[in-house]
């Protein structure tokens, strides 16, 4: 008979059972120990000795499995850093259970995290074992104090904050909105932000605006809002969308700050920077400013623009005598009042002192700013009363139109009214004058010329060319004329005519006079070393010749060539120049003799007062002008007036030397009525000084003049 189980015992398959299921309840609890992402420690409960540690352990403190085994917990590296190590395991045995919700540690690499850490206590089959759960919070902790800054940020910041969704429907404010908007946060949850302003007003920018925010993420700008009162204020604006991994708006972020007293301060200084502090009128920024505004309108309309340059006649009295208050009281008045005789459209604009100028913009032409011309002539004329004083001014004006035949600027346009008015002044004030366009474009042409040939003088652009002077008798050659002549670098060679003229009474032309002194002497000196004695003579201007350092700078000039003999050097006076003051002149000429310079008459016959001037210059040599020459040939008149001038030089005993002798003709008539000495084209043309041996060394005179006899007069 089979023994049966006794009771209370297994029976065998029950047993096996039991195994499985133990088997099956290990490995699950070690799979969970292996996989778990917290680190697992199993502590003896007795001695406090590690019995296991799983992967994650071992990753998250850097330590290897063997590092932690049959080591008390105390012993191991990042706990042996905790001073409380034995009190918390001894708190763990009397308890059965311990949590510490931060407790630092340091892995085996030095890195110092935060873990929680929490023990229990239990029995398995018997054996009191102990489980300590850790946990890395590191990250948890940055991330916590992360929002935490950000909720501290978004409390304390003052900026206003406002969070909304991809609607623009409010999720949060913070408390500065309430505080700039005037709105609490339960008012505006749930509301488009639209309802509250928020949104540039105007369609277009507003467009600019989600554009930005769909295309680039963000978009700044300045927009007014109206606070819950109704008033106004004016805000800095940032908005950012909060987008997802995949690219959607998810929220967008708006920051702002009021900025209505900055506002009101940039007004302020643009006030300051573009007013007058004392009439309120626009300053000269301002009025450049709206000058070229209105000159590019008035050309694309086909319009005219008047620009008036006003001055007060009398102001600096009115100051002198009552005080710089009377004198501000008096400006700001007539400001007013002048102004009010402008239409809406027009500026006045104070740019100094006294000094006032209006633009006129829509003229349909000239004639049409004059009846406003005149009306602020009469409102700067109205008394103005100051206490028990009546003030009185008037204005000159200054008008200048535009466009013009030539592009002109808005400098221009200003300096053009300017000097109008100071012709109003010149001519009487209380009136208004015309800028003259054309006489300025004369003067302009004229002050450009000057500087022209300043820089010509400057640049050695003048050159002398040497013109022989003859006895057309013997052929000897007894000297040449200096011309000046420009080697202009485009127009190429000058005659004096084309230059001289405009520089007759300027302070350039004692320049230029003396240049061709020196010039002269120094050629004389290179033909001297050359074995050519070659007198010269050079012209001579009035206005240098009456200067009253002219025989000093004269004779500073000789000593500089000391190898020319001043006798060599002759200086022609133009008989048609008008010389002012004869007994200077006559004096001056005498000083200049005393030194060994010799003078000449040049173009006699056609001057101021021939007769006086030979009776009172006391000059060498006439030189016989060339109009001489012309039709005497023919007309027996014309044959007696030459006659009757060779005969008055002989009488006066002045040697005289005809000019513009061109043809042999010319020569025999000459020489018929005693006239041997000659110059002109029919000698030879002027040349350049390279030219001028080379020639007097081949040239003859023609025989028809060296055998021509003189005639008696019968003849």
């Amino acid at each position: 008979m089979k023994n049966s189980p006794s009771p209370g015992r297994p029976t065998d398959a029950a047993a096996n059972l039991e195994d499985v299921a133990l088997r099956i309840s290990e490995s699950r609890y070690r799979r969970l120990f292996e996989t778990a992402e917290d680190g697992i420690l199993l502590l003896n409960a007795d001695t406090g000795q590690i019995e296991d540690v799983n992967p994650s352990l071992v990753k998250m403190l850097g330590y290897s499995h063997d590092e932690f085994l049959n080591k008390k917990l105390w012993e191991v590296g990042p706990f042996a850093d905790i001073a409380p190590s034995k009190e918390m395991f001894a708190e763990l045995q009397a308890n059965g259970y311990i949590r510490h919700e931060n407790l630092p540690l340091r892995t085996l690499q030095g890195k110092e995290i935060e873990v929680e850490f929490v023990c229990n206590s239990y029995e398995c089959e018997g054996i009191k074992v102990i489980q300590c759960i850790i946990r890395d919070i590191t990250e948890r902790k940055v991330a916590e104090e992360k929002l935490q800054l950000a909720a501290s940020v978004f409390t304390h910041a003052r900026e206003g904050i406002m969070i909304t969704d991809a609607d623009g429907t409010i999720i949060d404010v913070n408390d500065t909105f309430s505080r700039i908007t005037g709105y609490c946060r339960d008012e505006v949850l749930g509301h488009n932000l639209r309802l509250f302003s928020f949104a540039p007003p105007d369609q277009e920018y507003c467009s600019a605006m989600w554009q930005a925010l769909a295309e680039k993420g963000h978009w700044d700008g300045e927009i007014w809002n109206r606070h819950k009162n109704g008033e106004e204020y004016a805000v800095m604006l940032t908005i950012s969308a909060v987008r997802e991994p995949q690219g959607n708006t998810r929220q967008y972020v708006a920051l702002f700050s009021d900025v209505t007293s900055l506002k009101a301060h940039e007004r302020e200084l643009e006030h300051i920077a573009h007013y007058d502090a004392l009439t309120t009128l626009p300053n000269r920024v301002l009025l450049a400013d709206r000058l070229r505004q209105a000159m590019a309108q008035i050309t694309r309309r086909g319009q005219q623009l008047a620009v008036v340059f006003l001055d007060l006649d009398g102001f600096k009295a009115v100051n002198d005598r009552h005080g710089h208050e009377a004198g501000d009281q008096l400006l700001i008045a007539l400001a007013k009042r002048i102004k009010q005789t402008l239409r809406e459209g027009d500026t006045l604009a104070r740019i100094g002192g006294d000094e006032f100028v209006a633009v006129l913009p829509d003229l349909a032409d000239t004639e049409a700013a004059v009846s406003i011309l005149n009306r602020m002539l009469v409102a700067a004329a109205e008394p103005v009363p100051f206490g028990d004083l009546t003030l009185h001014v008037s204005a000159s004006l200054g008008v200048t139109y535009y466009p013009q035949a030539e592009e002109v600027d808005a400098d221009q346009l200003l300096r053009q009214a300017d000097q109008a008015m100071y012709q109003a002044k010149l001519i009487g004030k209380n009136r208004f004058h015309l800028f003259d366009a054309a006489l300025d474009r004369s003067a302009r042409g004229y002050h450009e010329s000057l500087e022209r040939i300043r820089q010509a003088l400057n640049n050695d652009e003048f050159v002398l060319y040497y013109q022989p002077k003859v006895n057309m008798r013997t052929g000897e050659m007894i000297g040449a004329e200096a011309l000046i002549r420009w080697q202009h670098p485009e127009r190429g060679l000058l005659l004096p005519e084309v230059f001289l003229p405009l520089i007759e009474q300027h302070p350039l032309a004692i320049k230029i006079g003396e240049w061709v002194i020196n010039k002269a002497m120094a050629q004389m000196e290179i033909w001297h070393s050359a074995g050519l004695n070659i007198p010269v003579s050079v012209n001579i201007g009035a206005y240098q010749l009456e200067q009253a350092d002219f025989v000093k700078r004269l004779r500073e000039i000789l000593k500089k060539h000391p190898a020319v003999r001043p006798g060599d050097l002759q200086l022609e006076v133009l008989e048609s120049s008008a010389l002012e003051d004869l007994s200077k002149v006559t004096q001056i000429i005498e000083e200049c003799r005393e030194s060994g310079v010799s003078f000449a008459l040049d173009d006699f016959g056609t001057g101021y007062s021939s007769l006086t001037y030979l009776k009172r210059l006391p000059v060498n040599k006439l030189k016989l002008d060339q109009s001489f020459m012309c039709d005497k040939l023919d007309n027996p008149d014309d044959r007696a007036l030459l006659e009757g001038v060779l005969s008055l030089a002989v009488a006066l005993h002045r040697q005289i030397i005809a000019e513009g002798v061109e043809t042999v003709g010319h020569g025999e008539l000459l020489l018929q009525l005693g006239c041997e000495l000659a110059q002109g084209f029919g000698i030879a043309r002027p040349m350049p000084a390279a030219d001028f041996p080379g020639w007097a060394a081949a040239w003859l005179p023609d025989l028809a003049w060296s055998s021509q006899a003189a005639l008696h007069r019968q003849d």
